[in-house]
């Protein structure tokens, strides 16, 4: 593929009891030939086919009785890379948007996706490097976790990046970004979240990136951050966040006061017949209702954390007869903040059954109308945007309502604290 001069050819003995390797390369239209054998060893390792990387030349796959051969130094020398093929005939190899797909006798066919690790294996070992994937098709689902005998899986749905870490980072943190037009939608660590707790229909255990010594591969699902949660409600459908639409995103990387940075392009699912409007419009409404649940959760959980301080000054001045407009005011407070909180969210469900027994609020209603928007085909419905137009009116006088009670109650309650005198320790005599 690089140079119409040169050419691979592998020739077999085999039938004739010959198990050698016969591999040779030719630079000048087949006038002259070279043997290229060295590293292809073993009882019954002969090779069956050889082919050229398309993007780097001299970087050579062979398919051999044994296994997968491949020689970095076009053909100077071979090495085995087995990885978690079987000992199988190899019997033809090619390469599909930069994927190897070997043909085996008897194993069907095994795919090795996306070579950029061997592409690029003659990087400086001494810096750290995030290679720039190749352009990733917005396809979902078809990948299991869970292993099946007999079958194999799927690549992951999302785009799949490789980088290269001089060392282990053991103690030393490391962070991949995902930005779109200069804001972070998405951010991963090698670190596990210190005080990480969840429960049905809680938040999902983030993944961790690797950072090992050496190469490294993660999947980054198409998805923006996820939802922020509201400790023990019940979230149907999880708190993940929405699928991206086509575009240009950056991947940065992050180790101390080292960056690196590369670019992936998404491309739509070309069984889809939409235009760039429908996915715009796409994500302007997933954007538009994450950001209205973020706030309403953000909201749920400054109220919830003020309920608790009302109720510990409730606790603490039961006994002080000054205390008694300041703690009417408290009650007042709390009955407020309650009725105001069973119009967002419904802690009552703790299975996605309940919803017969404990009805939707307005967090779940806005979840359920994402569920209709973040698909595939992006085009939404006049009815979907109808309906967020209500929810959001919904939202606008309950975040009204929200303001009020922070600027004018909760006000009115420290107002009243203050004149009270009141320590900020209180020892009883």
């Amino acid at each position: 593929p690089h140079d119409a001069a040169t050419a691979y050819v592998v020739l077999m003995r085999y039938k004739s009891m010959d198990l050698n390797s016969y591999v040779y390369k030719t630079k000048d239209y087949g006038q002259t030939w070279t043997k290229m054998t060295n590293g292809l060893e073993g009882p019954h390792t002969f090779a069956r086919v050889v082919r050229e990387d398309k993007k780097k030349q001299g970087l050579l796959y062979a398919g051999t009785e044994t296994g997968l051969y491949v020689s970095l130094d076009d053909g100077r020398f071979w090495q085995p890379l087995q990885l978690n093929l079987p000992v199988v005939p190899i019997n033809d190899l090619t390469i599909q948007d930069n994927d190897l797909v070997a043909a085996t006798a008897g194993r069907s066919f095994w795919i090795l996706d996306d070579l950029a690790p061997l592409q690029h294996a003659g990087i400086p070992k001494d810096q750290m490097a995030l290679l720039q994937p190749k352009d990733t098709y917005l396809f979902m689902g078809g990948h299991s976790n869970e292993p099946r005998p007999g079958l194999g899986s799927n690549p992951k749905s999302g785009v799949t990046m490789d980088y290269y870490l001089p060392q282990a980072l053991d103690s030393t943190e490391l962070t991949l970004e995902v930005v779109s037009n200069g804001k972070v939608i998405r951010s991963y660590t090698n670190k596990k979240p210190k005080d990480f707790k969840s429960w049905a229909g809680g938040p999902q255990k983030p993944e961790i990136l690797p950072s090992k010594k050496g190469f490294n591969r993660f999947t980054w699902d198409f998805r923006r951050e996820g939802l922020p949660a509201v400790e023990k409600v019940f979230i149907f459908g999880g708190l993940e966040g929405s699928l991206v639409g086509p575009g240009t995103y950056t991947l940065r990387l992050h180790q101390g006061e080292n960056t690196t940075e590369t670019t992936v392009n998404v491309l739509p699912n070309p069984n889809i017949g939409a235009v760039v409007a429908d996915y715009e419009e796409q994500q302007q409404i997933l954007e538009k209702i994450e950001g209205a649940v973020t706030e309403i959760h953000e909201a749920v959980n400054s109220m919830r954390s003020a309920k608790q301080q009302l109720q510990h000054y409730k606790n603490l001045l039961k006994d002080k007869e000054q205390a008694t407009t300041l703690l009417e005011k408290g009650d007042a407070l709390l009955e407020r903040i309650a009725s105001w909180e069973e119009n967002l969210i419904q802690p009552k469900q703790k299975t996605f059954q309940d919803v017969i027994n404990f009805t939707n609020k307005l967090n779940a209603q806005l979840l359920h109308l994402r569920g209709y928007v973040d698909v595939a085909e992006p085009k939404v419905t006049q009815g979907a945007k109808d309906r967020l137009t209500d929810l959001m009116q919904e939202w606008a006088t309950l975040k009204a309502a929200h303001d009020a009670i922070v600027n004018k109650e909760m006000k009115d309650y420290n107002t009243t604290y203050e004149a009270l005198g009141l320590p900020a320790i209180l020892i009883n005599d």
